[in-house]
Parts: structure tokens; C-alpha cells; sequence
């Protein structure tokens, strides 16, 4: 079984930056790739970046640009680099695994709320 903790969430002004942390526990050998996904309140929940086992990555076009995926194998950790973060960015920030099968498995969420 394979668990993910976030971290690195918060309040922040327009322009600003965040950076989140998803650190992997357990079974993570197994693990294809990991990703972000955001939920907005009365929205979808929509992929946000995605980065694969052999470092190919994956962005959303609203982010492009302005997010940065990245990963350190050292310390089983995915990032999720924030920059240029506008009010639209606010939601709550979920990490992903994709497992063999096509199964997923999620964080607990962390919340990015960009304000003035």
C-alpha cells in the first residue's frame, strides 16, 4: 500500500508563490506516476501536472508556464513549484499516484487560497 502526506499549502497574494510537497510512504516501487489535481469550490476537479517514473511531465494548459512538477527520488517526495499564482489558482490541492491496474491513490488534500 502506498500513503501520501502534502504539505506546503496556504494563503498567498497574487503574483506570489507556493510550493507543495508530496511525500510517498510504503509499497512506492510500484507507483507509475504522481500528480497534483485541484478541486474549486462548485468546480470540477481537474489534473493540474503529472510527472511519469522516467520524469516525463505533464501540465495543464491554465498553469503552463507558471508550475513546475518535480521529484526527489532520494526522498520520496513529488514538489509542485507555484509561481505567478492568480486568484483563479485557489482550491484544494490533491496529490495522486497511479498505480498498476489504473488504480489511484490520494492525499489528504492542502488548501491554496490566492487573495488580497
Amino acid at each position: 500500500q502506498v500513503q501520501l502526506v502534502e504539505s506546503g499549502g496556504g494563503l498567498v497574494q497574487p503574483g506570489g508563490s507556493l510550493r507543495l510537497s508530496c511525500a510517498a510512504s510504503g509499497s512506492i516501487f510500484s507507483i507509475n506516476a504522481m500528480g497534483w489535481y485541484r478541486q474549486a469550490p462548485g468546480k470540477q476537479g481537474e489534473l493540474v501536472a503529472l510527472i511519469s517514473n522516467i520524469d516525463k511531465t505533464l501540465y495543464a494548459d491554465s498553469v503552463k508556464g507558471r508550475f513546475t512538477i518535480s521529484r526527489d527520488n532520494a526522498k520520496n517526495t513529488v514538489y509542485l513549484q507555484m509561481n505567478s499564482l492568480k486568484p483563479g489558482d485557489t482550491a484544494v490541492y490533491y496529490c495522486n499516484a497511479k498505480m498498476p491496474g489504473g488504480s489511484d491513490i490520494w492525499g489528504q488534500g492542502t488548501q491554496v487560497t490566492v487573495s488580497s
